[in-house]
């Protein structure tokens, strides 16, 4: 069976969509019928220099951001410097996601490129040995701090953020906070590695500076989230949900400050207290 994409050829297709349902309680009585949006899931496969390289399935927004940020945290390349472009096709097998590397990158790419078909996402799918999990070179300070107000201030702002999210109830979103706890971007999806790159995608095409910042993040902290934020330069990681263990221990090796069971009036610090504040420094 082929996917079909509710739109015109070159489009893309919606984010979310409404359908038709039921609603029926448990002690009987008639359905209630009603519309339900859901959160859209296509087939995206990343190629490089005309090489398929993943197919990942994902919400079909902000895929240029997807591009850059997936690029990245794979290792694939090491700035936005290295990718010269990004093109999205569209067809009735899914979504065609072209990345056009520097040609000394793209080589280099390609000389190590290791088959992956159907991957899921989860970060290790793919991989041959125990020794080719994936280990982030860390790339920025430890310098950074942050008040407690702050990371509430941001969660506050990021329940208000996730317009797909409030329509679905379906969708995983990361976030990057100044320290003041504004919001700088959003990005969601319905898988939380993807909500991740793309977040990473859109700072680095934006040259955002991670020394000045946090990440929040709505999922769970696996071990994966935590090696992105370390390729991407983030000090420090708040998460909604717990983190693994093997999460944990990351952080602590990247020397990455984790936060997790962020609520909005406790917030759970596993590692890197030293760069919480807790109240707002007096002036």
């Amino acid at each position: 069976m082929s996917w079909e994409p509710e739109c015109r050829p070159g489009e893309l297709p919606p984010a979310s969509e409404q359908v038709p349902m039921q609603v029926m309680a448990y002690t009987g009585g008639k359905p209630r019928p009603g519309v339900r949006v859901l959160a859209a899931e296509v087939p995206v496969n990343l190629i490089y220099g005309s090489v398929p390289h993943a197919v990942m399935m994902a919400t079909p927004v902000d895929l240029e951001d997807f591009a850059c940020g997936f690029s990245l945290t794979e290792g694939i390349v090491e700035g936005i410097e290295e990718i010269r472009e990004t093109r999205v096709e569209t067809g009735p097998d899914g979504v065609r996601l072209h990345v056009e590397l520097a040609p000394g990158r793209l080589r280099e790419h390609l000389a190590r490129k290791r088959a992956i078909s159907g991957r899921t996402g989860c970060g290790v799918c793919g991989i041959e040995d125990l020794s080719d999990l994936p280990w982030a070179e860390r790339r920025a300070g430890g310098t950074v701090q942050v008040t407690l107000p702050a990371i509430a201030r941001a969660l506050s702002s990021l329940d208000a953020a996730q317009k797909l999210g409030a329509e679905t109830r379906a969708v995983h979103a990361a976030a990057w906070a100044r320290l003041d706890g504004s919001l700088v971007a959003v990005r969601e999806d319905v898988g939380r590695h993807n909500a991740l790159d793309k977040l990473i995608g859109a700072l680095m095409r934006a040259g955002t500076d991670t020394d000045a910042g946090f990440l929040v993040i709505t999922s769970r902290c696996s071990f994966e989230m935590v090696e992105k934020a370390a390729r991407l330069g983030a000090a420090i990681i708040v998460a909604i949900s717990a983190p693994t263990a093997l999460a944990l221990e990351r952080a602590r090796a990247h020397a990455i400050t984790l936060c997790a069971i962020a609520r909005a009036d406790t917030v759970t610090i596993f590692t890197g207290a030293e760069r919480l504040i807790p109240v707002e420094p007096a002036y």
